[in-house]
């Protein structure tokens, strides 16, 4: 593993530590501010909205000016964020805090071109998953440390404790090396990366498939709360649990081709769906967090899925149009999820269930169609008809990420 990937993993870990301590509890804390489910659902759809317009201009500038840049400017608004959020009186300040640290968001993008081409040796799927990873295992302890510290003390604490954290990894990802910026010339005849078909049929399945996984999560919190009547203690503890799921996954799944790795996240979350509204006991939902380890390792392959079709002078636009998608689903859900339990709480899951058997039907039969369920083979034709030139070839050291 390379210097800059270890610096990265490390600070991802810390910042999955602070994050974990409060973003599962966030429906609870505006729920504390007196909004109602629509209300809520309506803020995350917004913050999620926040979260997509970043993307791809911080794609853009990625290729341009460098990702490092951009990676510290999007570590140091999270902590200025995190600080507005632990101080805030009103809702409407609490709000200002949460879209201000939803523009963080628009460091994945960054982030993922800067770990590609920091993986040395190492598949672009696998490395992008070892960062999430890293991130979550941060993540394991956060929620429980946020449940205990918000049921005997407050949620508003949680923040404060979350603010000291992040100036650690701030400090951390300060010591990430630079990585040069690639010649943005372009040769006569050659496409622009929104001419490449292959390129817009993934793009189209993620945004499905992504919608699908974030749906049944949510406003989970609050049905566990106020329909199951769970602690803020127990429901970090599943918190926990659903971050050492995210770590198993992608540990273990995280060197599998694109494709199949993100159809069995898609059955991980369909496992977590059915448990959480089946399930009668706080035993069914501790393994239902579990599998919504499925989710992460689905968000972590998205950007695998499209980097062998793209040259590499465009990955940071492609993963920022990759990640506006994951975060447009972020939008899509939670309005939905708010419209559904305003509705009738428990109808989230059966609708959510049909989202998923929906986008894993169709994601199957295009992954199958593509040939994305094996290692992928470069041929000429695509060369010929012009949808690639010829620098979007896989060089010797991509062939590892070939496959994903």
């Amino acid at each position: 593993m390379s210097r800059d990937l270890k610096v990265v993993s490390a600070a991802m870990l810390t910042w999955g530590l602070g994050e974990g301590m409060f973003y599962i509890f966030q429906p609870l804390y505006l729920q504390q501010f007196g909004a109602d489910p629509i209300l809520i659902g309506t803020i995350l759809g917004i913050s999620g909205l926040v979260m997509a317009i970043g993307q791809v201009p911080a794609g853009l500038l990625a290729d341009k000016i460098g990702r490092r840049p951009l990676m510290w400017f999007s570590w140091f608004s999270g902590l200025v964020a995190a600080w507005i959020m632990a101080l805030a009186p009103s809702l409407t300040l609490y709000v200002v805090g949460m879209l201000l640290y939803s523009v963080t968001s628009s460091v994945m993008a960054p982030l993922n071109t800067y770990v590609q081409g920091a993986r040395g040796k190492w598949t672009v799927g696998r490395a992008v998953s070892f960062v999430s990873a890293s991130y979550n295992i941060g993540g394991i302890l956060g929620p429980i440390l946020g449940g205990l510290i918000g049921e005997n003390f407050s949620l508003r604490s949680v923040y404060y404790l979350a603010g000291v954290i992040f100036t650690i990894s701030s400090t951390i990802i300060l010591l990430a090396g630079k990585q040069e910026v690639m010649a943005q010339s372009r040769r006569k005849g050659e496409n622009h990366l929104l001419q490449n078909r292959q390129f817009l049929g993934m793009l189209a399945m993620i945004l499905l498939v992504m919608t699908a996984v974030t749906t049944p999560q949510s406003l989970a919190a609050n049905f566990l709360q106020n329909q199951r009547g769970l602690s803020l203690s127990s429901i970090g503890q599943l918190g926990a649990l659903g971050a050492l799921g995210s770590v198993i996954l992608m540990l273990v799944l995280g060197h599998m081709q694109a494709g199949s790795a993100m159809l069995i996240g898609q059955v991980a979350l369909m496992a977590y769906t059915l448990l959480l509204w089946r399930g009668g006991s706080i035993l069914w939902y501790s393994l239902g967090y579990i599998f919504l380890g499925g989710y992460r390792l689905t968000r972590a392959m998205t950007v695998a899925l499209v980097r062998p079709v793209v040259r590499e002078r465009e990955v940071g636009l492609a993963f920022g149009l990759v990640e506006s998608l994951n975060s447009l689903a972020a939008v899509i859900a939670p309005v939905l999820a708010g419209l559904l339990y305003d509705w009738q709480p428990v109808s989230i899951f059966p609708a959510s269930l049909i989202v998923l058997v929906l986008s894993f039907t169709l994601s199957l039969r295009y992954t199958l169609r593509k040939g994305y369920h094996r290692p992928m083979v470069v041929e000429m034709k695509p060369f010929l008809e012009g949808e690639m030139s010829h620098e979007s070839r896989i060089d010797p050291a991509d062939l590892g990420a070939a496959a994903e």
